[in-house]
């Protein structure tokens, strides 16, 4: 990835979906200005270092989560319930 990434609307996303899913810089789609989801490009090279990155970050959350005795459906349930809210 180049640490970039391109912030758009649920509308202009779908509008112009085809050139979004020939991007390979990740897309943050927004609703009223809160983020509600990410299109992260699988095509192309894949870099090592960058999965190796992802593996860190996920062992991470497990930790932090298990720490903290937040189970995944607690973070799934948050999470539905600020989107809700907007």
């Amino acid at each position: 990835m180049t640490g970039q990434l391109i912030r758009v609307g649920v509308q202009e996303f779908r509008e112009d979906l085809a050139e979004y899913l020939d991007s390979p810089v990740p897309v943050a789609i927004t609703r009223d200005g809160q983020t509600v989801g990410y299109y992260v490009p699988a095509r192309g090279h894949v870099d090592d270092q960058e999965v190796r990155a992802l593996k860190r970050a996920a062992m991470q959350l497990e930790a932090l989560l298990s720490e903290h005795d937040v189970s995944e459906e607690e973070v799934v349930r948050e999470f539905r319930a600020r989107r809700a809210r907007g």
